[in-house]
This record gives C-alpha cells, structure tokens and sequence, in this order.
C-alpha cells in the first residue's frame, strides 16, 4: 500500500494544480469578471455565463496536449464520447467556481510578492536571466504581463487551497495501524510442486491438438506483409543541393554584428529604505532621512555595502545576499531604479533613488562591456544560417518536383530519385500497420501505410503520392512484393501446440494435487516436505514469487500455523506454511514520519476536493445546455 503511496505522491500532491488551477488554461480569473450573458451560454457559475465558445476552447486545449503526448499514436475519436466532454465541462465549473470564491474573499497579491515569485520559478535573484525567461513564456504563446497576470491568479489562488489543504493531517492511529501492516514480517516455509513432475503424466491426443489448433487459430495467423521501396524528400534533400559563398557569409556578417555581439552586463546590489503606499509627507521625510544615514555611512566604507544591506536593507529579497539584485536585465526593475545602475561605474555609489517603493543605494559590484564575437569564430554558424534560409526558399519548388514525378511517372521512382539525387531505399516484411520495431523507419507512418496499401498501389505497384509523414518531410513508395495473410499449417505447428497443451494439463494436474494437499495440511497443521524457513514482508520477499508473496501476506493468520496456496505462472503450484507473524525488531522512525506525512497529504487532497464541491453548490452552478451532443472539433 505504502508503495503505491511513494510511487504516487507527487501525483496526489498536484491533484489541485491539474484538476483546479493550471493557470486557468481554460478560463482565469480575470476572464471570469468579464463574461456577459450569450444565447450560447452553456452554463451559470456564481451568476455568470460559460459558454459554448469558451467550452469549446477548453475541448481543443486539451485535445491539442492529447495529440503532443500521443504523436502518431492519436486518435480524435476516443475523445469524441460524452464522458470526455463531460469531464471538461466538470473542470471549468470547479475552476469557475474557485476563481469566485477567490474574488468573493478578496485575496490580492502585492507587486513584491508577484516579483519574487518569478525570480524563484526563474533561478532565483542571482540567476535570473531576462531573455531567457522571455524565450520561455515565447513558447507558450505569452508575454511577460500575460505570465504576471497569470501568476497572480495562481498566487491569490494557492493562498485559498493551502488554508484548506493545511488543515489535513493523519491521526496518529491511523498512521501507526497502516504502518504497522505495510512493515508486518511472517514466518513463512514453501512447498513447490514443479510443473515439470507432471509432466510425465500427461498424454497429449491428435484430438486435443486439432481442437486446441482450432480453438486459437488467430495465434498461427502469419499477417500480410511486402516488400517495399521508398524515397525520403525533407530540408536534408534540399541542403545538400544548396551552398553559400565567402562573400555572401562575410556580408551577412557585416550587416549584422548585433547578432554576434554578446550586450554589456551588470551585476548590482542595493539598499532599500522602504515607504508605504499613501504615506504622509513626514513619514516620506523620516524614510529619507534614515536612507540618506545610511548612505552616509556606506560611503565612508564602500567595501561594507554587502554587510550593511544584510543589515539594514529592508528589502526581504535582497537583504539576506548581502543586497544582491542579479545581473540586471532590461524589465525588471522598476525603470527609475533601471537607469540609476545603468549611468553607474563599477564600485560606484549612487546617490538616493526615489522609486514606489522607497529610497534605493545602488551600486554596481560587476560590469562586463560588451563583445562582439570575431567572424572566423562565427563563419561556421553564419555559413549554416545562410544554407538553410536558402533551402527553405527551394523546399517549395523542389517538394513540388518531387510530387509531380512520383504521380507522373508512377511506374518507378528511379525518376524522382535521380532528379533530385534522393536514396532509393528497401524494407521487407511490412505491414499495413506501424510496427513498434521499426518506430524510427520514415516508412513507419500510419497515413503512409494506408496509401501503400490501397487497393490501387496492392494491384497496380504503381508509386504511392507524396505522403507528408513529419513537417517537411515527403515520402512516396511502392510495392515490389506481396503476401497476403495467410495461417501456418497444422503439420508446421503441431510440436509448438502439443508442447503447449503438455504444459497448460500439466499445470492443471500440479494444482489438483497442491489444492488436495493445501486441504489436508489445514487440518493436520504438519510441515512435512516444507522448506527452511524465511521471514519476509511487503518489502522483503526473501525470494518467494510476487504472486506467492501476494497470497502469503494477505492470508488470514488468526490461527497458526495458517497455510496458503497459489498458482505460480511457469512454475507450478506453490504452497506456504505461515508459522509466525510479528513486527519488525526495530522500527523505521523516519520512514514512520514520511508515511504519516504522505497520508496526511491524501487527507489533505479529498479534504480540497470536498471544498471544491461545497464551492460549486455555494456558487449555485445551473446547467442550462445539454453537451452530449457537441461534436469535437477537429484538432489540425
């Protein structure tokens, strides 16, 4: 039980981020304010409107991270059922209902709260790289004002889930009992009866090979398969027909050293004396005053800055390294605090800098200028940055060529090959199905393998169209060879069978004679032909069988000795004397500590989930539209 519970705990601890709040990808807060009544309105949640385009959004969502994850293996029409639509629609009320309840309790995140937040999720202070962190959220489709907004939500909504998720925790007796079950040791001896000492007992007839033959034809079925040809057309095809010269690199260089040129950097530390929103002019004066002491007192000693921002900066961020803001990147700071440290030199103290937030002491504690990289170091890149723009520019018109000759002259591909110095390439034993053994063949594609296997390339051995089988990727081929399905002859497998059937009646026997003896080894309680004994548990099988093990523990012992049995696959019938049940000598006081805490977390969970559920009755869900009717759009 309690492997189940490691396995999984990272698993239970994001049940809320999943079903809850990922980043309201289906609908925010924000977006829950300003929703309007629509004749399409499916749904109202807390008085406002889900609609039929919102839900409709959700569904593609989420069949786009379907298709991502499964690949080639994805098929729309497993989610075109009412159960999935059903389970969307469940998600967006519980997050509509949440996202009300945050409103209704007026929970806000502060600005300084929101930065370090992003600092933290973005490598801390010291580490926060700007462009970096652009680039990230670029290839999510958002700026960094979409990620504040929706960090925000998130934070105003962590602080409503750990109220209730923080009020979860596991009695001790429950977490003791559970405990005590999971490292609970048995004494335990075993008896196998093999399979192969029935063996000799068994008589396998014509009659039972010819039955069994017939009972499992589709187990000597031999699949249809070919003998193929193929030719692959993508960016490599069109590279290696493309060059660049010196000159033209050399210029591209020249017209673009902004791209080679690693900008100027600098490292800065500060002092924040801080002023609260809406102070009077006296206590803007006072903060002044203690800013400009402490700036007094900084630059008789320069080399203190560090200890004097642990000591009397009043920024939490900072403070603790000494003032450390990073390295600075263009956006983050606060724009007057931005171009104070950008006029700085290196070990240079600024005078005091009036910002929102307070008075700011800067001064910049690394400063490295800018450099512009040397072309020979670069002239590789550039060469290569060149040759695929120009590829890209031909893919067109060669991806064209490539279709027309494979239609056109369709009795070969030798034509297509040769016109644009492609590989004819051979597969064998190729079905009209992709095979997990060739995952990595181009050949390997399921819309490929439908055109192959059409009626017209099966009769005719013409080539196939040109089958986009990736981006930029085209493949035609052909069948050279053909062999229908067909099912291997009786004489061919009756070894296999009558091998088999010996096997499958000598395991039967094994467990006749085990069960007679489990029944009369109850009674007598003996442990006559039993093995040496072994203490084993959950976690210790001692080398008794998984199965084996299985029955040993969950056997009742409330009589011993107790005795159990249970089929071994591939082995024979197994029977175990069960002579003492104890605990261990010493117990595992930390492993105790993270079982309690693990199940403390699942309290915690159903106690959220629960929540959920008085959220949606408290926000008065009405389902005004029937979904089981809506189709799925089609994800392209």
């Amino acid at each position: 039980m309690f492997e189940f519970i490691r396995t999984h705990q990272r698993l239970m601890q994001i049940f809320l981020a999943i079903i809850i709040v990922p980043s309201f990808a289906f609908v925010g807060i924000g977006s829950y304010k300003s929703f309007g009544d629509d004749a399409n309105t499916i749904a109202k949640i807390d008085g406002k409107p889900l609609t039929q385009q919102e839900f409709d959004n959700a569904v593609r969502n989420q069949l786009d991270s379907y298709r991502q994850r499964l690949g080639a293996q994805f098929d729309q029409k497993m989610f075109d059922t009412p159960e999935f639509k059903q389970s969307i629609l469940d998600q967006l009320i519980a997050q509509r209902a949440v996202a009300a309840e945050v409103i209704h309790s007026n929970l806000s995140v502060s600005d300084a709260q929101l930065q370090k937040a992003i600092m933290d999720l973005f490598g801390g202070p010291g580490s926060f790289n700007m462009e970096q962190y652009k680039a990230i959220l670029a290839a999510q489709g958002l700026r960094p004002q979409d990620n504040d907004a929706r960090m925000r939500r998130d934070l105003a909504l962590q602080q409503l889930a750990g109220a209730i998720e923080g009020s979860g925790f596991a009695p001790r007796s429950v977490a003791k009992n559970l405990s005590d079950i999971a490292g609970q040791e048995r004494e335990v001896q075993e008896l196998l009866l093999p399979v192969s000492d029935f063996v000799p007992q068994v008589k396998v007839t014509d009659d039972m090979v010819k039955a069994f033959y017939d009972k499992n034809s589709k187990q000597f079925e031999v699949p249809e398969q070919a003998k193929i040809e193929y030719v692959v057309f993508n960016n490599d095809a069109v590279m290696s027909q493309v060059s660049v010269t010196d000159a033209e690199v050399s210029d591209y260089y020249d017209k673009n050293k902004v791209q080679f040129t690693t900008p100027e950097t600098r490292r800065a530390s500060h002092i924040l004396v801080t002023v609260k929103k809406g102070a009077s002019a006296a206590e803007i004066s006072a903060a002044k005053a203690k800013a400009q002491a402490i700036l007094d007192e900084v630059r008789k000693a320069p080399a203190e800055f560090a200890k004097i921002a642990k000591a009397k900066s009043e920024d939490p961020g900072s403070a603790e390294q000494g003032g450390d803001l990073g390295v600075i990147e263009k956006g983050v700071l606060v724009p007057v605090v931005e171009t104070a440290i950008g006029k700085l030199k290196q070990g240079e103290i600024s005078d005091l800098v009036q910002s929102d937030f307070g008075f700011h002491i800067l001064t910049v504690t690394e400063l490295k200028p800018a450099v512009v990289k040397p072309f020979d170091a670069v002239k590789g890149d550039v060469a290569d940055l060149l040759k695929k723009s120009k590829a890209g520019k031909k893919y067109s018109e060669m991806a064209e060529t490539f279709t027309n000759t494979v239609y056109e002259q369709a009795d070969s591909l030798k034509p297509a090959a040769d016109k644009l110095g492609l590989k004819i390439v051979s597969a064998e034993n190729v079905s009209r199905t992709p095979s997990p053994m060739a995952a990595a063949a181009p050949y390997n594609n399921a819309k490929f393998l439908t055109a192959l296997f059409s009626n017209d390339s099966l009769s005719s051995k013409r080539n196939t169209e040109a089958v986009e089988v990736a981006p930029n990727t085209l493949i035609s081929g052909r069948i050279v060879e053909f062999k229908p399905a067909s099912k291997r002859p009786l004489a061919e497998v009756d070894a296999q069978i009558r091998q088999r059937v010996t096997m499958e009646q000598a395991a039967q026997l094994a467990t006749k004679a085990g069960e007679e003896k489990l029944a009369a080894f109850k009674k007598s309680g003996d442990a006559t032909g039993f093995g040496a004994a072994k203490v084993v548990s959950r976690s210790k099988p001692e080398g008794i069988n998984g199965l084996a093990l299985q029955a040993v523990m969950k056997a009742d012992t409330s009589k011993l000795p107790a005795y159990t049995g249970v089929d071994v696959p591939g082995m024979g019938y197994g029977l175990y004397r069960i002579a003492k049940v104890q605990q261990p000598v010493q117990q595992d006081a930390a492993q105790r500590k993270s079982e309690a805490e693990q199940i403390g977390n699942i309290i915690a969970q159903q106690e959220m989930a629960q929540y959920v559920e008085l959220l949606k009755q408290k926000a008065k869900v009405k389902i005004l539209k029937p979904i089981s009717t809506t189709t799925v759009t089609e994800v392209k």
